[in-house]
């Protein structure tokens, strides 16, 4: 196979990968610039041992967490604060004042920034206007969202937590100001961070955040073709108040927008939108007084149906929905455009499926009603099959007698014809912008490998930090042992002499009980058997392991114990050695003598016994 077919169909291969990632997880990446995206693709796909996209795809298809992995290797989050300082200085020095010039004292200032990773840049703009303001002021007036695709990065930026390398860029004065210590990390404080709003926000295809002062978007614009680029821009320009201002990063340009943008600093890449004309707002006609009244029912319908021709003549789709929100009128090229009839009329807007397709335009009504203005969407594309229709959209609030909210008047303009010659034009000017384009997409993909080599380094320095973290851990742990296991081999060594004097004080015992020719019988405090001689053995022919843990008092030999009883419960009860107490016996081997027994105190048990039992005189034959 040649390689121009190969590289065609590994392209064809990469735009299915990246459709499925638009249609399985909301992310799209077609607007991204294909050799940047490939590259970061193939490096998460190398990552996991796959050479084809569409095994890649399998991978996706069966592993969820792979979406997060692939998600952060495109989406390289390479921020600081107050990243390219010279920028940051000429914006505070130059820019804000003159933002501040055309405010009111008291009017909110409204800041994005686009793109804003883990919020380090929107923490960035918090400090910059608390510190051109004060804190008080700041805290009144100044809102700033910051918006990302990436829920991870937004995790973090939430937190507002960063460890103390993060902050190495702000000084000593900035960070005890602006951060508080929060175990091991800083935290941005809380008072000004309540002023941060983040969330999730796709610049390629979500409305953007409207009326604002100033809109910072850093080398985000740089991974995006020149189409989509483009209509950011477009957002952007929508996006901001008349001589707002827009800072990009050091690898962006504003090519042909000198229409709506003035240049504040090509060196830094500032631009301010330029005035446009505003539109009046709608002021309603006069009502006009009758003073006849004769055949005033036949005029009303006559003008109604003036009213309804008029209104079908109209080159565009309309319908109007009153403040209850039902629909009150459609006009013909509405009823053909979107399959409606005249029994919608009186039906709620909410269920008809023009209220949500090709655009959301329950909330556009409501926004509408309450700003009391005008809305427009360009472009809203509409698709049936495979073809595709794009229309201009104008919600219009209508007010009634007393300046209070009649109805909304939306009406539907066909451009499909304009929009594909103007992308047949966007064409023609991409050609010709050819050289340029490639010189700066030359530049951007040095600034992305830049990016690149800056995270993999620093995630090889945090690397490195972790094994040289765990290494010493490992170190300290090796040392704890080796002084544990010491301190086992002294404890050892204790216990084998300690055992070994047992052993020899247990033999010495032994050896003396049983160098005693008389019975010697030892009972602990509850009166059991714990130690019982040789010449007990003798004596009464009961071993040691038939008596030893045994109720003394339970035993049957040749000695009646239970004569036995209150000499040995007054020992244990006074502690002292009582007198010999003689008893009939009868030993082992049958013959009757009196048994000597003396009970002294146990100190070896407390509240135990020693029996000392001897063999005196014989009584006869049993």
């Amino acid at each position: 196979m040649s390689e121009a077919p190969r590289e065609a169909e590994t392209d064809e291969e990469l735009e299915d990968l990246l459709g499925f990632l638009r249609d399985a997880r909301g992310f799209d990446f077609t607007g991204y610039k294909r050799s940047s995206l490939g590259r970061r693709i193939r490096k998460r796909m190398a990552d996991v041992g796959i050479g084809a996209y569409t095994d890649y795809r399998d991978l996706l298809e069966t592993n969820a967490d792979e979406f997060r992995a692939l998600f952060n290797t495109i989406l390289i989050n390479v921020t600081s604060l107050f990243r390219d300082a010279d920028a940051w200085t000429f914006l505070q020095q130059e820019v804000i004042p003159e933002l501040l010039d055309r405010l009111g004292p008291e009017e909110e200032i409204r800041v994005w920034s686009a793109g804003c990773s883990s919020g380090e840049e929107a923490y960035s703009l918090a400090i910059m206007f608390a510190e051109y303001l004060g804190l008080d002021e700041t805290l009144a007036r100044v809102k700033i969202y910051g918006t990302d695709v990436d829920e991870e990065a937004l995790r973090d930026a939430r937190s507002g937590l960063y460890p103390a390398k993060t902050l190495e860029p702000l000084s000593a004065e900035l960070r005890d100001r602006y951060f508080e210590v929060n175990g091991s990390q800083f935290s941005f404080r809380p008072d000004l961070r309540r002023r941060v709003i983040f969330g999730r926000h796709d610049i390629t295809r979500d409305a953007p955040i409207s009326r604002l002062d100033l809109l910072v978007c850093r080398n985000a614009l740089m991974y995006f073709n020149v189409e989509a680029q483009t209509q950011i821009i477009d957002r952007f320009h929508f996006a901001l108040r008349e001589r707002g201002f827009l800072f990009l990063g050091k690898a962006e340009m504003l090519l042909n927008d000198a229409d709506r943008f003035d240049v504040v600093s090509m060196r830094q890449r500032i631009f301010r939108r330029r005035a446009g004309n505003a539109s009046a707002p709608y002021q309603p006609a006069p009502p006009k007084l009758r003073t006849n009244f004769g055949g005033e029912l036949q005029s009303v319908a006559r003008n109604r149906q003036v009213r309804d021709l008029v209104l079908d003549a109209a080159p565009g789709a309309a319908l109007a929905v009153d403040t209850d929100g039902i629909v009150v009128l459609i006009n013909n090229h509405a009823r053909v455009q979107f399959g409606l009839t005249t029994n919608d009329i009186g039906r709620p807007f909410q269920d008809l499926e023009i209220s949500y397709r090709p655009v959301e335009l329950r909330s556009l009504i409501d926004q509408a009603t309450h700003e009391r203005r005008t809305l427009r969407v360009n472009g809203a594309e509409r698709r049936s099959g495979d073809d595709a229709q794009f229309f201009d959209i104008t919600v219009q609030p209508l007010v009634g007698a007393g300046g209070l909210p009649a109805a909304t008047n939306i009406t539907f303009t066909d451009v499909t014809v304009a929009t594909k010659l103007k992308a047949e034009i966007k064409r023609v000017r991409e050609d010709l912008e050819t050289a340029y384009e490639e010189l700066q997409s030359t530049n951007e993909e040095l600034e992305t490998t830049n990016e690149e080599l800056q995270s993999s380094i620093e995630e090889l320095e945090t690397t490195n930090e972790e094994l040289q973290s765990t290494n010493e851990e490992l170190e300290t742990t090796n040392e704890e042992l080796q002084s544990g296991n010491e301190e086992l081999e002294t404890m050892n060594e204790e216990t084998r002499i300690r055992s070994e004097e047992l052993d020899e004080a247990r033999a010495f015992l032994e050896g003396v009980l049983t160098s005693i020719a008389a019975a010697v019988v030892v009972l602990d405090k509850k009166l059991n058997v714990k130690s019982w001689n040789r010449g007990a053995i003798d004596l009464w022919g009961l071993r040691t392991d038939e008596v030893l843990d045994t109720p003394f008092f339970g035993l049957e030999f040749g000695l009646p114990t239970q004569e036995l009883r209150a000499v040995v419960e007054e020992c244990v009860r006074s502690g002292k050695r009582g007198a010999p107490v003689e008893i009939d016996a009868v030993n082992r081997l049958g013959r009757s003598f009196v048994c000597s027994v003396q009970c002294s105190p146990f100190d070896g048990h407390r509240g135990g016994v020693v029996l000392l039992m001897e063999e005196g005189r014989s009584v006869g034959t049993a």
